[in-house]
C-alpha cells in the first residue's frame, strides 16, 4: 500500500497501484484512438455552425436566429468542456502541426485561444479548486473559492457572470512563456485568428456582431462557468479522490465526451474519455469510502440537485464556512 497523497484524508490509502488503461492505435493520424475522430469532427461542425450564423442572420426570421443563437451558446459550453478539455489532456493527432492547426479551429469556433485555455486549465489541475491561503491567493486561477469569503465557495451568480472578465492575460502569457515550446506564439496566433474573423464580420455587419453574436458568445462562456461551478461545489478540496463532483447521465456524457466523470478525471487527468466508464468501475468502492459527491443532473443544472449543500448552513454541527476555515488551519 502507498502512503496517502499530500492533503488526502488520513483514512485514504491508495491501492498499489491503481492501473490506468492507456489507449493505443495503429492509426497514422490519431495519437490514441480513432474514436477521437468524433470530437474532431464535432469541432469542425461547431466552426461551420459559427460561420453559418453570420450568413443566416440577414436572411432568417429573428425568432429562428434567437433559437440558433441559444444553441450556439450551448455548443460553446459543450465544446470547451468536452472537445477542448479532452484535447488538452490527450491531444488527438500524432502530428504536432495538425494539433496546432486544430487548436486554431477550436479558437475560431469558440472565440478564445485554445492554448491560453490550456494554461488556465493546467493551473486548475495544480490547485484542484483549492481554498485561499493565508494571503488570500489560490493556486487554481478559476477556483470557486478564490473570490469567496471565510473559506466558503463564491456565490454562483457572481462566479458565473463575472469569471469571464477575470482572466489575468499577463499571468497566462508568463505561464506559456515558461514552457518554452512555442505555446505563447501559437496562443497569440489563435488570438489573432479569431479576432481577425470577428473584425471582418464586424466590418460586413456590425449590428450582427454587437446585438446578436456577442451576447450569445458571452452566454456560452457563462454556461461554461456554470458547468465548472457545479463540477466542484460540494466536493472536498482536501481529498484527491473527491476533488470533483461527478454526474453519470448517459446523454450528458455522450455530448460532453465523458467530462461528467469529473471526480475520476481530477484523480487521474490522463485517463482517456473512452476509458472513463471502466475507470469509474475500478475505483467505485474507494470513491464511496472517500465520500465522492455525485449529482443526478448535468453539471450545468447542478443548482437543481435536491441534495445540494447550502452555503453557510449547518454541516456536522458547524457552518460550512467555519468547517472550511478549520480545514485551512
Amino acid at each position: 500500500m502507498n502512503p496517502p497523497a499530500p492533503g488526502a484524508s488520513p483514512h485514504f490509502m491508495e491501492p498499489d497501484p491503481i492501473r490506468v488503461e492507456r489507449v493505443t492505435t495503429a492509426s497514422k493520424v490519431f495519437a490514441h484512438t480513432r474514436w477521437d475522430a468524433v470530437p474532431a469532427l464535432a469541432s469542425l461542425f461547431h466552426l461551420a455552425y459559427f460561420l453559418a450564423l453570420f450568413f443566416l442572420y440577414p436572411r432568417t426570421p429573428l425568432w429562428v436566429m434567437l433559437i440558433l443563437g441559444f444553441i450556439y451558446a450551448l455548443m460553446v459550453n459543450a465544446n470547451i468542456n468536452g472537445i477542448g478539455h479532452n484535447f488538452i489532456h490527450n491531444p488527438f493527432f500524432r502530428s504536432p502541426l495538425l494539433n496546432r492547426l486544430f487548436g486554431i479551429v477550436q479558437s475560431i469556433a469558440c472565440c478564445f485561444s485554445q492554448t491560453y485555455y490550456d494554461a488556465v486549465h493546467m493551473q486548475h489541475h495544480k490547485g484542484n479548486a483549492d481554498r485561499p491561503d493565508q494571503t488570500g491567493e489560490t493556486i487554481d486561477w478559476i477556483s470557486i473559492y478564490k473570490h469567496g469569503h471565510d473559506g466558503e465557495a463564491e456565490n454562483p451568480w457572481s462566479y458565473v457572470f463575472l469569471s469571464f472578465f477575470r482572466d489575468d492575460v499577463g499571468a497566462i502569457r508568463r505561464e506559456l512563456r515558461k514552457r518554452g515550446n512555442g505555446d505563447l506564439l501559437w496562443g497569440n496566433l489563435e488570438l489573432a485568428a479569431f479576432a481577425t474573423t470577428l473584425f471582418v464580420m464586424f466590418l460586413f455587419n456590425w449590428r450582427y456582431m454587437l446585438f446578436y453574436f456577442l451576447p450569445f458568445f458571452y452566454l456560452g462562456h457563462c454556461f461554461s462557468y456554470l458547468n465548472g461551478y457545479y463540477r466542484h461545489y460540494g466536493a472536498d478540496p482536501d481529498k484527491p479522490m473527491a476533488w470533483g463532483v461527478s454526474s453519470y447521465g448517459k446523454i450528458y456524457n455522450w455530448l460532453f465526451f465523458y467530462n461528467g466523470y469529473h471526480a475520476e478525471h481530477h484523480f487521474r487527468p490522463k485517463v482517456h474519455w473512452t476509458k472513463m466508464e471502466g475507470f469509474h468501475r475500478q475505483i467505485a468502492d474507494l470513491q464511496k469510502r472517500e465520500g465522492v459527491r455525485v449529482i443526478e443532473r448535468a453539471h450545468m443544472l447542478g443548482f437543481l440537485d435536491p441534495n445540494l449543500p447550502r452555503r453557510g448552513k449547518r454541516l456536522g454541527g458547524a457552518t460550512l464556512s467555519a468547517a472550511s476555515a478549520e480545514l485551512n488551519k
